[in-house]
């Protein structure tokens, strides 16, 4: 099975994930594809197997040479719940000639919306036909390490060390390495192949929280309101108003961190409001948290203490302190891509992975270009040739590693 005929087949299959359930994986159908990809990996000859409670894909491709470092690929199987991953239909677009790319219902992939669209003239563009997104966050990654696996079986003559694989549910919502157990997993340093266009490498990530707000609000009939009423809705609004104009996703980007809104509803008897909050600077971090939970008192000191009841989770913390110690994984990856005529382009990610959470366990873990764009939404799009080249550097950075001395 050839690379492209891979992620074909991978983003037909719905994987969406569901966020704030209990269950995990929080869907059973991401099952679906882990089980494939289980099966796949045995029948190509890889030990492989999958850990029925919570779905992870453990694999190991074994030593050809006496290389002692164990090196690992992560990669996640589940789709965002910003739009539907159901019913996938790739839409390619060989030999892109710069123009606008027609999808369905009227839609357009176009480079007046999109410029990095022109960076890719002439090569391959794989899209979703516009009424779903199509995957690629982060099924590109996960074609790249399966068929990086298929190539070293299918070529015993490349040398490496001991290959550690695993696929993970649950990324798009924040838990999936809830339960990943990092011994069985058995990597001395490991790479998530889950990142964006040509040449991007990332071992930089934002500090995240989440800020659950519930407001009580106090409802009388409008007539007989005056000095009564606290309408739940506009306390909502009003804790909004509170917080800085400019730390708005919208108006930031590089380091800069933010307050997202990223969902209210609400009427005058009670209102609920979910943020997330961002900073690459962990003191930067803190300080927002502070300036919510500051907000926060304000509107109780207002309407009455009560009124606004704010939960603030830590989600994950940024990798970097955590992947420095151990730098020779970035500079590895940037020789690697080098190799096989790729530009490094070193960012900090405006997000997280697995590999945050799993560095701040043990295993250092930067994070790897897949060629995919615009994710989480219905123009979402991968770029062939560039996926190749993620396959590529994979390859080159095992082969790195072959005479790697710890």
């Amino acid at each position: 099975m050839e690379l492209l005929e891979r992620f074909l087949q991978y983003v037909k299959i719905d994987t969406e994930s569901i966020p704030d359930v209990e269950q995990y994986p929080s869907s059973e159908k991401q099952k679906n594809l882990l089980s494939l990809l289980n099966e796949q990996l045995n029948q190509m000859g890889v030990q492989s197997a999958m850990d029925n409670n919570y779905g992870y894909v453990y694999a190991t491709i074994p030593a050809n040479t006496d290389c002692a470092y164990k090196l690992g690929f992560i990669s996640h199987v589940d789709t965002s719940s910003a739009v539907s991953g159901k019913d996938v239909k790739p839409q390619i677009t060989a030999g892109y000639d710069g123009g606008d790319i027609k999808l369905a219902e009227g839609r357009v992939l176009s480079p007046k919306d999109f410029p990095e669209l022109l960076n890719s003239v002439g090569k391959t563009i794989i899209s979703s036909d516009g009424t779903t997104l199509l995957g690629a966050d982060d099924k590109a990654g996960v074609a790249v390490i399966m068929q990086m696996a298929q190539t070293l079986v299918n070529n015993p003559q490349i040398k490496h060390g001991e290959i550690k694989i695993a696929f993970t549910p649950d990324e798009e919502v924040g838990r999936g390495t809830d339960f990943f157990d990092v011994t069985r997993f058995g990597a001395d340093g490991a790479y998530t192949v889950d990142g964006g266009g040509l040449g991007e490498l990332e071992y930089e990530n934002f500090n995240a929280a989440s800020a659950k707000v519930n407001v009580c609000g106090k409802s009388v009939h409008p007539g007989s309101a005056k000095g009564i009423m606290i309408n739940a809705a506009l306390v909502a609004m009003e804790l909004q108003s509170l917080l800085p104009v400019e730390q708005n996703p919208a108006y930031t980007d590089g380091y800069e961190g933010f307050f997202y809104l990223e969902s209210i509803r609400g009427e005058c008897d009670s209102a609920q409001v979910n943020y997330i909050i961002r900073d690459h600077d962990h003191k930067k971090f803190q300080a927002k948290k502070d300036l919510f939970t500051k907000a926060v008192q304000y509107l109780n000191d207002k309407y009455g203490n009560g009124t606004v009841c704010a939960e603030i989770t830590d989600s994950y913390y940024n990798m970097k302190e955590m992947v420095e110690p151990h730098i020779h994984l970035v500079e590895n990856a940037k020789t690697a891509m080098e190799r096989v005529g790729v530009k490094p382009v070193v960012v900090p990610i405006r997000g997280g992975t697995d590999g945050a959470r799993l560095s701040y366990e043990g295993l250092p873990c930067p994070n790897l270009f897949t060629g995919g764009h615009n994710f989480h939404g219905r123009y979402e799009y991968a770029v062939l040739e560039d996926v190749q080249k993620s396959l590529e550097t994979v390859l080159q950075i095992i082969s790195i590693y072959a005479d790697f001395k710890a």
